[in-house]
């Protein structure tokens, strides 16, 4: 898959790895488990560097950790 986005193929992954998405994602969708609403959207700097909201900060504690 890291390969295929250093080709630029246009790829849709959903994954708890956030070193991965880091690595290969140009944007990035946080999603809540329940009911799969969008919590927070944007490039990966934003979305991992500066959340907005507060899953979003609670789930990359969690994972980051």
């Amino acid at each position: 898959m890291s390969d295929l986005a250093r080709d630029d193929m246009t790829m849709l992954v959903v994954t708890h790895k956030i070193a991965f998405a880091r690595e290969v994602a140009d944007r990035i969708l946080f999603m809540a488990d329940a009911d799969a609403d969008i919590v927070e959207e944007g490039t990966v700097e934003q979305v991992t560097g500066a959340p907005r909201e507060p899953r979003t900060r609670q789930f990359l504690q969690r994972v980051l950790s």
